[in-house]
């Protein structure tokens, strides 16, 4: 099964500085784009982190609704960041800033978890067949991403299903401060060499995680060189126990 994380900074491109001007940055020429690219890796599953489902900036276009039309054959589900009824959720833009999960394989059961603690809370959990997937955006503050990851174990633990958990951590303070939670939870990371996915002009840093539980087993990983966005997209192919038929073709392939 191969899977496809990107964070796609809401389809506004790389900046290098001045980021807030994507407040008002319009978006729709450059979404097909980035479509193009998660289409030339035929992912089963697509993890979408900053997503616009809808504002002046996507002239009122849901992004991650849009990629998956485009692509076909893709249920989808997203949902806003920020937790329900809160300053966030209120503004405009903001208000509409979502993450998302694309998947060919069909949705038994979704849930839509809120973390106790930091401003972008959202946690979607999925039920596949064979298979329960996480994606998360976790806090810029250690403190509070600490806080946050002891409540995402609490979320994973209790999954009767082998697990799949995504997204960008922002593990600013390095890899290291994610090995307490991937110990206690039984995960481990598609990406142990540890290659760097941000900044996508000059990766230094390792943000953007795949991982997965016992029983499941890696078979490729491959970091996408390109500047559509500031992060680097993460494409892995994992065996699954119990899924039949595999995807076709290299993660490498395409352009």
């Amino acid at each position: 099964m191969r899977f496809f994380l990107y964070n796609i900074r809401y389809a506004t491109g790389r900046r290098e500085h001045h980021a807030w001007m994507d407040l008002l940055r319009k978006t729709v020429d450059h979404l097909p784009r980035i479509t193009d690219r998660i289409r030339a890796h035929n992912p089963d599953v697509v993890g979408l982190v900053e997503v616009d489902i809808g504002s002046h900036r996507s002239r009122g276009v849901n992004q991650a609704e849009a990629i998956a039309t485009d692509l076909g054959r893709y249920f989808h589900r997203c949902e806003v960041k920020y937790s329900k009824g809160g300053l966030f959720d209120r503004l405009p833009v903001f208000g509409r800033q979502a993450n998302a999960i694309l998947t060919r394989g069909e949705i038994h059961r979704e849930r839509f978890h809120y973390l106790n603690y930091g401003f972008k809370r959202l946690v979607i959990e999925l039920e596949l067949d064979t298979i329960a997937l996480f994606l998360v955006h976790l806090s810029l503050r250690f403190g509070t991403r600490q806080r946050q990851l002891t409540d995402l174990h609490d979320l994973v633990r209790a999954s009767a299903k082998p697990c799949v958990v995504m997204g960008d951590f922002n593990a600013l303070s390095g890899a290291s401060e994610m090995k307490l939670f991937l110990a206690a939870t039984g995960l481990t990371s598609a990406n142990p060499s540890h290659v760097p996915t941000y900044p996508s002009w000059r990766p230094t840093r390792e943000l953007d995680f795949i991982c997965y539980t016992a029983g499941i087993t890696p078979v490729r990983f491959e970091i996408l060189d390109t500047t559509l966005s500031d992060h680097l997209p993460v494409v892995c192919d994992l065996r699954i126990p119990g899924e039949t038929g595999a995807t076709d073709g290299d993660p490498r392939s395409g352009g």
